[in-house]
């Protein structure tokens, strides 16, 4: 008769972890420094995922306000802030794939692959060519709303 509490709560947890989505605000990281970069918002559309550059933690001695020089088409020349650098991430297994991921720091387009971590805080995003073993990952760190807001240290 005392297993039901803990079943139920196992049941609503479980519950709650495949409700885990990459939705939200996320501190990119870079995967050679370890510098954090800039914050992505990344929302939902339909049934696909599109993650938006909102804001730059640069160094006071780098541009502040840099636009994509090294973009082709659209987005040539187009201030990063604001920008639409993931789109297309479908659901697939545990993760999201099938979508394209900008770097705005050479201007290529790689097809993408997210994949949230267990508890919902870190984001491995893999940006490759051709098949996903030639590519590089990083690891993004979720943030709240407001710290994405506040985010104002370079490098924090």
């Amino acid at each position: 008769m005392r297993l039901w509490p803990v079943l139920l709560l196992a049941a609503v947890s479980l519950s709650a972890a495949q409700g885990l989505s990459p939705e939200g605000w996320w501190k990119t990281v870079d995967d050679k420094t370890g510098r954090v970069k800039s914050i992505v918002h990344i929302t939902r559309g339909g049934d696909t995922l599109s993650g938006k550059v909102e804001r730059l933690l640069r160094k006071p001695d780098e541009i502040q306000d840099p636009v994509c020089i090294k973009c082709s088409g659209e987005r040539k020349d187009k201030r990063i802030v604001g920008m639409v650098i993931m789109w297309g991430l479908h659901p697939s297994g545990e993760g999201w794939d099938g979508g394209s991921v900008l770097d705005p720091a050479n201007g290529k387009v790689y097809r993408c692959k997210l994949s949230l971590g267990p508890d919902g805080q870190s984001l491995t995003v893999r940006g490759y060519l051709g098949i996903s073993l030639l590519g590089r990952s990083q690891t993004w760190k979720r943030v709240s709303a407001e710290e994405a807001g506040k985010a104002a240290a370079p490098g924090s």
